[in-house]
C-alpha cells in the first residue's frame, strides 16, 4: 500500500489501483502519474483564454490537458476529461507527446504569436511530473509557461513546480468552506495556501465561478475579495457567470446584473476586477 502526497485526500493506494483523481496509480511503494504525457487535448489559444488579462495580454499560447481531476464540480465543463464516466474511454484515445515533443511543438508556432504552453482544461496537477518536465525543457528553450490549475494541491508539489512557472491562474471557485466541502468535495484551506505561496514567485490572476444560490452573496464576495487584497490588492480577479452544465442543470445562467454588482464589490478591495461569460 501507498499513500500519495499530492493533494489533501491522501489516498492510499494498492499496486496497480488508480487514485481518486483517476490520473495517479499505485507502483510498488510509491504513487506515480498514471497520465504522464497522456494528452487528450491540445490548442492554440489567446492567452486571455485562460483567463490571463495582465501577462502578455495580445499573445497566443498552446494549451495542452490530460486527464484527471481531485475536486468533483457538479458543473465541470470539461467533464469528459475530468471526472465523469467518460475519462476511462478518453484516457484510452489520449495521444503520449513526451515533454521533447511538446517543446518541438510550441516552438513551431512562435511565428503565430505563441508565448509558451498553457498546462490546463483538466487539472495538470494530479500530474505534476509532466508540468514539471515539460515546463523545465520550455524555459531551457527561451519561452513561457502558464499552469491554470484549481489549487488543490500540496505546497510540496508546488515547490517542485514553481521555479518553472511564469504565470497561473487559480480558481478560487468560493470562500465558505461549506461550499468547497459539500458542492466541490475539496478542501478550502489547502486552496488558500496554495494561492498565498504561488503569490510569492510569479504572476497569478483568479478565477471565481458565481453559481445562483451558492457563492452569489455580496457578504461572501467581500470576504472573498477582502482575503485577496491581503495578500495583495493588484491580483487581478476574474469573476464569471455560471451556465447550466453536466450534473448542475436545476438553475438557470446567474445573472449578468448579479455578476456586474458583485464585481463592483470586489473592486472595492481589488484594483483589477473582470467579469466573464457576459
Amino acid at each position: 500500500m501507498a499513500r500519495c502526497e499530492v493533494c489533501f485526500r491522501h489516498c492510499e493506494l494498492k499496486d496497480g489501483q488508480i487514485g481518486f483523481c483517476k490520473a495517479r496509480i499505485g507502483k510498488g511503494d510509491k504513487v506515480v502519474s498514471y497520465n504522464y504525457g497522456q494528452i487528450t487535448s491540445i490548442a492554440l489559444d489567446p492567452v486571455e483564454k485562460k483567463p490571463l488579462r495582465r501577462f502578455f495580454s495580445g499573445s497566443k499560447i498552446i494549451s495542452v490537458g490530460s486527464f484527471g481531476c481531485n475536486l468533483r464540480c457538479p458543473f465541470c465543463q470539461n467533464y469528459e476529461i475530468s471526472w465523469s464516466d467518460e475519462v476511462e474511454y478518453v484516457a484510452k484515445q489520449a495521444r503520449y507527446i513526451s515533454p521533447e515533443q511538446l517543446v518541438k511543438i510550441a516552438g513551431r508556432y512562435t511565428d503565430s504569436g505563441n508565448i509558451g504552453i498553457a498546462y490546463t482544461y483538466n487539472e495538470p496537477l494530479v500530474g505534476y511530473e509532466y508540468v514539471r518536465d515539460s515546463a523545465k525543457l520550455v524555459h531551457e528553450a527561451g519561452l513561457k509557461n502558464v499552469l491554470v490549475s484549481n489549487g488543490s494541491v500540496e505546497l510540496k508539489i508546488l515547490e517542485e513546480i514553481i521555479p518553472y512557472i511564469d504565470a497561473m491562474n487559480i480558481d478560487l471557485k468560493g470562500y465558505s468552506e461549506n461550499y468547497y466541502k459539500k458542492l466541490l468535495k475539496g478542501d478550502r484551506k489547502q486552496v488558500l495556501d496554495f494561492i498565498e505561496e504561488a503569490a510569492k514567485h510569479c504572476h497569478i490572476e483568479l478565477t471565481t465561478l458565481i453559481i445562483p444560490n451558492e457563492n452569489d452573496s455580496i457578504e461572501e464576495m467581500k470576504e472573498l475579495s477582502s482575503w485577496i487584497a491581503s495578500i495583495d490588492k493588484t491580483i487581478p480577479l476574474h469573476i464569471s457567470r455560471f451556465f447550466p452544465c453536466f450534473n448542475m442543470t436545476d438553475r438557470g445562467p446567474t445573472s449578468v446584473k448579479r455578476v456586474y454588482d458583485l464585481a463592483d464589490v470586489a473592486r472595492e478591495k481589488l484594483d483589477y476586477v473582470y467579469t466573464g461569460n457576459c
